[in-house]
């Protein structure tokens, strides 16, 4: 399964697409894109959703994973982001990918196995998971990431359960280890 993996933002959306397979991931391509502080708004939106697609159409993956918006801190911010969440939900929607939305502490609980782990924990362990040389810049990319393990771990579980919950023409319950 191909997960593209999303930590939303107006000025940096991290991205990452893994492979997950047979309880094994791979990076395939990671990274953010980022507008100019001094860009109109509605123009920052319209660059999110090109380079959005452009990753997508490179990437073709399977279902995308995205960060559930909470504002306890910038309120400020609130609303530029859920503008810009929009944006990339459209994206995710126009090309037919299934859309999956993790709050920060079903996150770092996936990743870590505990729910209030530190950022720095968090990234850590996605680098090793990822087996990769050093953990990802921006954190927003890292954060993307993460996301997409997240899924992963999430999809295995329903999967799972769907398989084992359906029942054989003859009757017999096949169960999935």
């Amino acid at each position: 399964m191909k997960i593209l993996g999303i930590d939303p933002g107006y000025a940096i959306v991290g991205y990452g697409i893994i492979e997950y397979s047979g309880g094994f991931y791979k990076a395939s391509e990671y990274g953010a894109i980022t507008t100019d502080a001094d860009m109109p708004f509605p123009m920052r939106l319209q660059h999110i959703y090109n380079d959005l697609t452009a990753v997508i159409i490179r990437n073709d993956p399977d279902e995308m994973a995205i960060e559930k918006l909470f504002f306890q801190n910038n309120q400020k911010t609130a609303i530029p982001v859920a503008e810009a969440r929009g944006v990339i939900l459209l994206a995710a929607q126009m090309s037919n990918i299934p859309i999956y939305e993790y709050t920060p502490l079903q996150v770092k609980s996936a990743v870590t196995g505990y729910g209030q782990a530190k950022k720095p924990q968090v990234m850590e362990m996605t680098r090793r998971l990822l087996k990769l040389e050093k953990v990802p810049k921006p954190d927003d990319t890292a954060d993307a990431l993460a996301m997409a393990i997240c899924h992963a771990q999430s999809s295995g579980t329903r999967l799972r359960n769907l398989l084992n919950s359906q029942k054989t023409s003859s009757g017999i319950r096949r169960e999935i280890k």
